[in-house]
């Protein structure tokens, strides 16, 4: 039903497309009217002044046949990468696995995903295999802090639960659950004075902000719990005590209530060190994406679950440190889960995925679409 080959030179052609992130111009056009030509509506939102990427997000949508009374599902993918994806060059070696020349990544963070759903739909139409409703949402600025699912209206959204293609591990298996992020800025304004003069008149904030963020439970805070300083800058002159630091931090959990306690401790560390030491400070937090988490039982872990055993592959399950658009759709209300890729090696120069694990993705699309309408509603 998969023809391999098809759906290896699809994914050549979409990685050789240039898609870093917020130049998605190119490559969604010919997406545009690829699933154009496969006779599926689509529909380009608005989102383009919002995220000031080359594209805004693309809704496909695929009305039912032979299984009008299915529940509507849908598969989403990203179509931006991160650099260097210029100029990508796609190598599949003998030993099954494609590769760039070694100067950019591969791309297959997403377009594994997206070759695997075009083969899907391919494979249905030909062997005219009944399914229900079905959208395939394909964002832009994923590599961008989920910039794009971020600005969607989930109303475009018609289906009732979903399947991300974007996570690593081995095919048939599936990430359940992935943290919230907060993204935090701190500001630590002191007193300036000469160093060499009269230091004492001066209030080092790089000293306060030392002292603050010792005071922070940073790292592994728990094995749901992380929290990091990833950037911190002040400072002018050696002979000047420093009266002015910024720092960036982010804390994730897989569960909501405890990054915003974590939040909330780093906060309290800032500003009861800035009163001490007779300095002022600024805290600002955002959550970017709430944390989502699904038990084994839930039915559309169970319903993938069914569809991967039936093609004879191994399947589980596992919490992932990282987010993706998966966390967006959770946060509208869509239950949805990742399902892995197969790639390794992402978002370096040494990315790489094996040919036939885009052909077992495939496969396992068809498979879940089979089983959602089997189960209908």
């Amino acid at each position: 039903m998969i023809k391999q080959q098809r759906v290896i030179d699809q994914f050549m052609e979409l990685v050789q497309i240039d898609s870093e992130t917020t130049h998605e111009q190119n490559i969604s056009k010919v997406l545009k009217e690829q699933f154009t030509q496969l006779g599926l509506s689509v529909y380009e939102d608005d989102t383009m002044e919002k995220t000031g990427h080359g594209a805004g997000n693309l809704v496909i949508t695929w009305e039912a046949e032979g299984a009008e009374e299915a529940t509507p599902i849908f598969f989403t993918c990203h179509m931006d990468t991160v650099t260097p994806g210029q100029g990508i060059k796609p190598e599949l070696g003998e030993d099954g696995w494609i590769r760039s020349d070694g100067t950019t990544i591969l791309g297959a963070d997403d377009k594994a995903g997206i070759a695997a759903l075009f083969e899907a739909i391919r494979a249905i139409q030909e062997n005219n295999i009944p399914h229900g409703k079905i959208q395939f949402v394909i964002t832009v600025g994923e590599e961008s802090g989920l910039i794009g699912a971020r600005a969607m209206n989930p109303k475009d959204i018609e289906a009732e639960f979903g399947y991300a293609l974007d996570s690593n591990g081995a095919v048939g298996t599936i990430c359940v659950a992935a943290p919230a992020r907060a993204e935090i800025q701190m500001k630590i304004y002191g007193k300036s004075a000469h160093a060499g003069v009269n230091p004492e008149d001066g209030i080092s904030a790089i000293q306060v902000a030392a002292k603050a963020i010792a005071a922070m439970k940073l790292g592994r805070i728990d094995d749901e719990t992380t929290a990091n300083i990833g950037k911190f800058q002040g400072g002018s002159a050696l002979n000047v005590v420093c009266d002015f630091v910024q720092i960036e931090a982010e804390a994730r959990s897989i569960v909501q209530e405890k990054v915003e306690l974590q939040v909330a401790q780093m906060r309290e560390a800032l500003e009861t060190t800035c009163r001490k030491y007779g300095a002022t400070a600024e805290f600002r937090s955002e959550i970017l994406y709430p944390a989502f988490g699904f038990h084994d039982e839930h039915e559309v872990v169970q319903l993938a679950q069914r569809a991967i055993r039936s093609l004879g592959l191994e399947t589980s399950t596992f919490a992932s440190g990282g987010g993706s658009d998966a966390n967006i759709f959770n946060g509208f209300n869509i239950p949805t889960v990742n399902l892995a890729v197969g790639y390794e090696d992402i978002h370096t120069t040494k990315e790489r995925i094996r040919a036939e694990d885009i052909v077992k993705l495939a496969q396992v699309v068809v498979a879940i679409i089979q089983e959602t309408a089997a189960s209908k509603k």
